[in-house]
């Protein structure tokens, strides 16, 4: 590799974790085109980063495994040197060698090119971060993490929002509809949480009232109850806990009756790093828990001391748990 090849293949992994940091801003956006406009190395460089981080996502799981072998080989001759796969030695520098930055966009940021949308949206919040929008003195906002909101003229005339993905807290005292998934709601007056993080949509009336419209069915929501709905499908409206539904308003997360599996899922959408479950018997675990946003930079020490699971650290904030 030539020396311009080199400083072109570090400036696209810069590009990579400064654009998954959570912290990039739209100037941030404007510049990395401006940088893929170079040359057609430049973009070439970028896509080849892109591409070495998607094939190395399996990687994590294999480190038990390497170490191994490692553990094994030097046993067997401690004066020996038993090379390792190039391969497989490029993987293990990605996570623990020169490149151990790097290892940031392997495992922090499986949605990279979802949270680079995000910096066109109209609204839009990083990993962990929440904001406070207004639209009117009337429509007031609260946007949780990895959310991204779009403001919208609708056919009807009306003015409203459409939720891209994430999960957004609404207060209106005035006529307000939202687009989220293949699905509308609306309220004249009323408080409620809209969550898009997968293939459903699920809609929380916590006070007043609201409607639902999906598919053609149209659902009267009133205090404390919820529908989610999916492109080809939806639910009754069922009663809920809104304390748990909004609890990450007040900087908390709520479970209850919930596998292992779903909290990690949870958590990795607030931790600035990864959580990687390894025991799949341990994700079936159903547990109770309540986490503290603000104590997430120490996740590991949390899930292993609530749940006896064994943790193990690795750089970039990834977590593994087994």
């Amino acid at each position: 590799m030539t020396e311009t090849e080199d400083q072109l293949q570090r400036e696209a992994q810069q590009w990579l974790i400064r654009l998954t940091s959570g912290q990039a801003t739209t100037s941030d956006a404007a510049e990395f085109r401006r940088w893929c406009a170079l040359s057609t190395d430049h973009a070439q460089a970028f896509a080849n980063a892109r591409q070495l981080w998607q094939d190395l996502g399996p990687a994590a799981q294999q480190i038990e495994k390497t170490e191994s072998s490692e553990s094994q080989a030097a046993a067997h001759s401690a004066s020996e040197i038993v090379p390792l796969p190039q391969r497989r030695m490029g993987r293990r520098a990605f996570l623990t060698g020169a490149l151990a930055a790097s290892a940031a966009f392997v495992f922090v940021r499986p949605s990279f090119m979802g949270e680079f949308a995000g910096l066109l949206a109209d609204y839009h919040t990083g990993v962990g971060e929440q904001r406070s929008v207004t639209l009117s003195n009337t429509t007031a906002l609260e946007l949780n993490t990895q959310t991204r909101i779009n403001q919208q003229v609708f056919n009807d005339g009306s003015q409203g929002v459409e939720l891209l993905s994430g999960e957004v807290e609404v207060l209106t005292q005035a006529p307000f509809k939202m687009r989220a998934g293949t699905g509308w709601v609306g309220s004249d007056d009323g408080k409620f949480v809209v969550r898009s993080t997968g293939p459903e949509v699920m809609v929380t009336c916590v006070a007043g009232h609201l409607t639902v419209s999906h598919q053609g069915s149209n659902f009267q929501l009133s205090s404390n109850q919820q529908i989610s709905y999916s492109e080809q499908s939806h639910s009754e409206p069922v009663e809920v806990n809104t304390q748990v539904v909004t609890a990450w308003r007040q900087r908390l997360l709520i479970f209850e009756n919930e596998t292992l599996a779903h909290v990690i899922n949870e958590l990795n959408r607030y931790h600035s790093g990864r959580i990687m479950l390894m025991n799949e018997k341990l994700g079936q675990r159903r547990v109770q828990a309540r986490f503290k946003l603000d104590q997430l930079s120490d996740v590991g020490g949390l899930i292993r001391d609530a749940y006896g699971a064994k943790v193990r650290q690795l750089p970039a904030g990834v977590v593994l748990v087994g």
